[in-house]
C-alpha cells in the first residue's frame, strides 16, 4: 500500500516536471518506475535524480541518443555480429521456469585483438549498449506477455567461464566495468539472478577485483559454481531451453548463440542489412 502512494507521488512528479512524457522509449509503466524506487529504496528524491539523470543519458548517449543507436544497430542482425559472437558470445535464448528471459554469456574465447581487426572498439561499445536496451525494450515485454505473469520483470543471467582467466579479464576489465555502470545506472533493477559457471581457481582473484563495482544488492543474486553446475541450470531452465553446451538438450539450427530464439523474436520486422534484401527481394518479386 505503501509503495503504492510513493508510486502515484513519483509518477505525479516526473510528469509535472517533464521528466517523464507520453511516448518516452524509457517505458512510461508502473513496472519501469517501480525498478527506479527500489533501485534508491523507495527514496522519492534520489529516485527522481536516477530517473532523470537516466533520461539525460539516454538523450545523449554516443552523441545520438539510445533511440537513434538503436535504429541503427539492430542488435539482432548487423555486419559485424558473426564476429562478435566469435570473439565475445553474449546472447538472449529462450526462458527460465520463473518466465525470465535467459541472457547467456561465454567468456573463455574473448578475444578483443581478433575482435576489433573486424569491428571498431567504438561499434562494438555501441553493440553492448543496444542489447541493454533490447532487454528492457523487446526481451522482457515479449517474455512477460508469453507468460502470463506481471511478474516476469527480471532476466536471468548465465556466465559461462570455462577457459577464462587473468588474460581475458584484463582484456575485457574496462569495458565490463563500463557496462555493469550502464547496467546499475539506466537499467536498474534488472537482474534477478546471475549463475557463474565452470569459475576458475583463478576466480577468486578476478572476483574480488569485479564485486567493488557492483551494489551490495547486485553481489547477493551471485552464485558462483564450479563444473558440476548442470542439475543446478537445470533447476531454473527447462532441458529444452537450455543450450547443449551448458548441459540442456537444446541445439537451435546453426548454433544457440546466433539464434536469438524466444518470445521476443515471434512476428519481429527486423531493420538491419539482411531484413532489407529481404524486404527488397519481396517487393520485387510482387512487381
Amino acid at each position: 500500500r505503501k509503495e503504492e502512494e510513493t508510486l502515484a507521488i513519483f509518477r505525479k512528479q516526473l510528469t509535472e516536471e517533464g521528466i517523464l512524457n507520453d511516448g518516452d522509449s524509457i517505458g512510461t509503466d508502473d513496472e519501469t518506475l517501480l525498478r527506479f524506487l527500489r533501485a534508491r529504496k523507495f527514496h522519492l528524491k534520489q529516485a527522481k535524480l536516477m530517473f532523470g539523470e537516466c533520461q539525460e543519458w539516454r538523450r545523449t548517449v554516443q552523441g545520438m541518443g539510445i533511440d537513434e543507436l538503436y535504429q541503427r544497430i539492430d542488435p539482432f542482425d548487423y555486419p559485424e555480429r558473426a564476429a562478435v559472437f566469435d570473439s565475445w558470445p553474449l546472447w538472449f535464448h529462450k526462458v527460465s521456469f520463473k518466465g525470465r528471459p535467459v541472457n547467456i554469456h561465454f567468456l573463455g574465447n574473448l578475444d578483443t585483438s581478433k575482435l576489433y581487426k573486424e569491428c571498431t572498439p567504438e561499434k562494438h561499445w555501441q553493440v553492448m549498449l543496444v542489447n541493454c536496451e533490447l532487454l528492457t525494450r523487446e526481451v522482457m515485454p515479449a517474455a512477460k506477455k508469453v507468460s502470463g505473469s506481471e511478474n516476469v520483470n527480471t532476466v536471468l543471467v548465465i556466465v559461462d567461464l570455462k577457459g577464462f582467466g587473468l588474460s581475458q579479464f584484463w582484456q575485457m576489465k574496462s569495458l565490463a566495468r563500463n557496462s555493469f555502470q550502464v547496467s546499475q545506472d539506466y537499467y536498474p533493477e534488472t537482474m534477478g539472478q546471475l549463475a557463474i559457471v565452470n569459475a576458475p581457481s583463478s576466480f577468486t582473484m578476478i572476483w574480488s577485483m569485479i564485486k567493488p563495482w557492483l551494489s551490495k544488492e547486485t553481489c547477493e543474486k551471485v552464485d558462483i559454481l564450479g563444473s558440476n553446475y548442470r542439475d543446478v541450470l537445470l533447476d531454473l531452465v527447462d532441458a529444452d531451453a537450455l543450450p547443449s553446451v551448458l548441459g540442456g538438450n537444446c541445439t537451435c539450427p546453426g548454433g544457440c548463440h546466433l539464434s536469438g530464439a524466444g518470445p521476443w523474436l515471434n512476428g519481429r520486422q527486423g531493420w538491419g542489412p539482411k531484413s532489407q534484401v529481404q524486404s527488397s527481394g519481396s517487393s520485387s518479386d510482387s512487381t
